[in-house]
């Protein structure tokens, strides 16, 4: 089931990171084909500040995923409705904040930001950080609705929502372009308004009868708030270390080959943004696989997460690679059309960029597994270190070597230097190769079950129900239950998984899973259910007259807690089941 589940997450969320991007990557082309290439290196400076915003909605985004996959692996609905609501008002009050702040010093922040004082590039600068902080309610309430809807299992209507961001930024930015010639400023704008167009969308979810989350006043509490904020840091660390990044090499480039070097980086990094949908892609799915895996103790789903992720890292590093390699001056085109210098820097610079992203990848993968699974402080050191201190120490030491050429291999260095730390890292604390026996993981000492306490089995069929319970009970015997609770495990078994097969399994005609793991545990036993069927609540379930739900109130009576969650797509009950 984890790999039919990484499959489909991870296609959804290259989708949408790669949407996301593109209205991004159009406002480049924008400003590039029409606005010229002092505009673009105006962009470029502007990039900092609006990674400020990005910084804040990704950390409550990441927050959002550690802390509600968190409660959905325990089965807790209320925790997990206190941290949508949380989330909400949170991220309500900090983006009208930055939205005012941003507006009334935006001439202090341009010229902070290194464009000089009366220049051209500094009315451009200013202007477009006016337009844009326009829409930061909008961009933040984008960035923290995207895990719940992953969550919910809206894939279908995410992918809606950021193609009408994607759709309305082009629509803007040619009307503001060819009707209301309003320069920098209205390309800021379009992005504003794109962002709000995109959260309309979502509301159609958000507001409606099946919304899976509730939003409550009462669930907005300070605690909770601070959960998120926590969670969240390791996300956080990297985007303001990817704006320091920036920051400093915009200075660099300035200092070492002007404007155009600047505008040519701008570039790269708008193209580099949209080819790294897929480092953004696999590590969304890390990040919320992994918290629900590691709240599920699922030593072998975590090692199964991750081997899966890693190769994907591989195949779409390569492949993303190859195409970068191969159209880099067409790409380049679409924003500089000139033949000159600016544009050949940008071609050889993209070309060293797409080395870089098969290291990226991988290292999304075990940053977002390490977050989920509480390693903060791990998290925060290789967020640093890859999105600042050795891209910034490359760049400096590099351009100093070979110029502009010696600044565009900072990304590459960056990101496997990065990786090789990791592996050392590995090998230092637990003693083996990061890829053997699940090393990587870099799990605390006592996670989980044994494996002799723990049992697992895939459901296909009713039969395959009586062979799984009458497998269960025999499981219970030898790990010293009685006769009575053995039965009582197998009776749970047989009614959960029979209801599942016979009413789930033949709602639409398609091929469904059932999965049943049993954990042995000091003082409990743990049985937990999850099937990709049509959701069903049976903890409250309220049977009409027609209905025979006696095997479900019995399985629920012997249980001393039962919790239930619908979440990705899947039904998720667990039971506790005392010893005595």
């Amino acid at each position: 089931m984890i790999r039919k589940l990484v499959r489909q997450m991870l296609a959804a969320q290259v989708v949408s990171a790669l949407t996301v991007s593109l209205c991004l990557l159009i406002d480049s082309i924008m400003i590039g084909r029409f606005l010229g290439e002092d505009a673009i290196a105006a962009y470029g400076l502007a990039n900092p500040l609006l990674l400020a915003i990005g910084a804040i909605g990704s950390l409550l985004a990441a927050g959002i995923q550690v802390v509600c996959s968190r409660s959905l692996g325990r089965g807790s609905q209320e925790e997990t409705n206190a941290g949508f609501s949380s989330a909400l008002a949170v991220a309500a009050g900090i983006s009208i904040v930055f939205m005012t702040v941003a507006l009334v010093f935006r001439s202090f922040f341009a010229g902070a930001l290194g464009a000089e004082a009366g220049t051209e590039l500094f009315g451009q600068t200013r202007d477009y950080l006016a337009g844009f902080s326009l829409g930061a309610p909008g961009s933040m309430g984008a960035l923290v609705l995207v895990p719940f809807m992953q969550m919910a299992g809206e894939s279908g209507l995410l992918i809606v929502a950021v193609l009408t961001m994607t759709v309305t930024d082009i629509a803007f930015d040619l009307l503001n372009v060819f009707v209301f010639h309003g320069g920098m400023f209205g390309m800021g704008l379009a992005s504003a308004l794109s962002y709000y167009a995109a959260m309309i969308v979502s509301a159609f979810y958000f507001l409606s009868h099946k919304c899976v989350f509730r939003f409550s006043l009462k669930g907005v509490t300070f605690k909770k708030v601070c959960e998120l904020f926590s969670s969240g840091v390791p996300a956080g660390f990297g985007m303001a270390a990817s704006m320091i990044c920036i920051f400093s090499i915009n200075r660099i480039l300035m200092a070492t080959g002007g404007s155009n070097a600047l505008a040519a980086f701008t570039v790269i990094c708008s193209i580099g943004n949209a080819a790294c949908c897929i480092s953004t892609g696999i590590g969304s799915v890390s990040l919320t696989l992994s918290g629900i895996l590691f709240h599920e103790e699922d030593r072998n789903g975590l090692r199964e997460l991750i081997r899966l992720l890693c190769r994907y890292s591989v195949y779409l590093g390569l492949e993303m690679g190859i195409i970068l390699l191969a159209f880099a001056p067409v790409f380049v085109g679409l924003f500089i059309s000139e033949a000159g210098t600016t544009q050949k820097m940008a071609v050889l610079g993209l070309r060293i960029y797409a080395a870089g992203l098969i290291p990226a990848c991988i290292n999304y993968t075990l940053k977002n597994m390490y977050q989920a699974t509480g390693r903060t402080v791990l998290i925060e050191v290789i967020s640093l270190v890859e999105g600042a201190v050795l891209p910034v120490l490359a760049a400096l030491a590099l351009s100093g070597i070979a110029g502009v050429t010696g600044v565009w291999l900072q990304y590459f260095i960056g990101e496997l230097l990065t990786l090789v730390c990791i592996g050392l890292f590995i090998r230092w604390r637990c003693g083996l190769v990061p890829w053997k026996n699940g090393a990587c993981l870099y799990l605390k000492k006592g996670f989980g079950v044994a494996e002799n306490d723990l049992m697992e089995a895939d459901i296909h069929d009713l039969p395959g129900v009586t062979a799984v319970s009458e497998k269960a009970a025999q499981f219970c015997r030898q790990h010293g239950g009685d006769e009575r609770l053995a039965n009582r495990i197998a009776l749970c078994i047989e009614e959960m998984a029979a209801n599942v097969i016979k009413h789930g399994f033949t709602q639409d005609g398609k091929q469904h899973h059932l999965s049943i793991r049993i954990l042995n545990k000091p003082e409990y036993w743990v049985l937990r259910f999850r099937d990709d069927c049509g959701a069903f609540d049976p903890v409250h379930y309220v049977p009409d007259e027609k209905s025979d739900a006696l095997g479900i109130r019995l399985v629920l009576a012997m249980a001393e807690e039962a919790n239930y969650t619908y979440s990705l797509n899947l039904n998720n009950l667990t039971l506790k089941l005392p010893k005595v």
